[in-house]
Parts: structure tokens; sequence; C-alpha cells
């Protein structure tokens, strides 16, 4: 299989999210300036950062994401700054959900769950795939785990 990237919507949901973080971020700032602590302008100015690197993080994040999967197992590419890469053996894993949350949903997207043997917390999420790119992924998913199984039991 080739290299798989995510759709392209999945960017407007990371810029939403990068938008909410800027205007949190930004809100102490402002009541710094209610206070007569800062000057007026340090808001603006802080928000307006907060909200490019945020933006640019976002985009730079959408480039940087990528799945394959081969014959022996799920293979994921992520990160801006730390650039991660994980590979998941079709053995390990125990079950696969898609799932779609509501600001997915708004924009036509699911994630599909990758839930791994192994110490809590041992799965793998892929975002932003179409609702039937997420079941597609997660049949195949199952299919491949249910034949590699076979292929490694006594």
């Amino acid at each position: 299989m080739t290299t798989q990237t995510l759709h392209p919507r999945v960017q407007v949901v990371w810029v939403l999210r990068a938008v909410l973080i800027a205007a949190v971020l930004t809100a102490p700032l402002a009541g710094a300036v209610y206070f007569d602590r800062l000057p007026e302008w340090v808001p603006i100015a802080g928000g307006v950062v907060f909200l490019v690197l945020g933006v640019a993080h976002a985009l730079l994040r959408y480039r940087r994401w990528s799945y394959e999967i081969r014959e022996d197992a799920l293979y994921l590419d992520r990160g801006v700054i730390t650039q991660v890469r994980t590979t998941v053996p079709l053995v390990r894993i125990q079950h696969v959900d898609s799932r779609r949350a509501p600001v997915e949903r708004g924009v036509g997207l699911a994630s599909c769950v990758v839930y791994t043997a192994g110490s809590r917390g041992a799965d793998v999420r892929i975002p932003g795939l179409t609702p039937d790119g997420a079941s597609d992924l997660r049949e195949e998913l199952k299919r491949l785990a249910i034949r590699a199984d076979g292929e490694d039991a006594v």
C-alpha cells in the first residue's frame, strides 16, 4: 500500500483549535490591560503571535502526517517540532474503532483508533479521514490483524 495522507479538511479542525487556544492565551493579557497593568497594544500583539504560531503549527502538522499499511504493520509518521514514527505490528492490534467527535462531524470527518496489546494508553489515532475512509480502514486493519494473528498462532 502507498503512503496515505489525511483529508485536507482536517486543517479546518486544527486551525479552529488554534484560534480557540489563541483566544484562551490572550484573555489574561486583556485582563491585565483592564486593571491597567499592561499597555492596550499587548493583548492584540500577543493574540496575533499566538494565532500565527497556532495556525502555522496546524498547517505544518497536516503536511507532516501520513500513514501506511504494510503486510506486517501499520506505520504512522507525524509531528512538527518532534517528529514521531510509530510502528504498530498487526499481531498486536486488539481492536479498531471509528470515531466522530462533534467538530469532526461538523466538517464531515472521522478518526480511526487502533488499540494495541500493551500498557495503558497503548493506542494510536488516525485523524482526518472521511467517514467511509475511517470505516474502510477499520475493516482492513481488522481483517489484516485477524490474518496476522492466525499466522502467529502456534
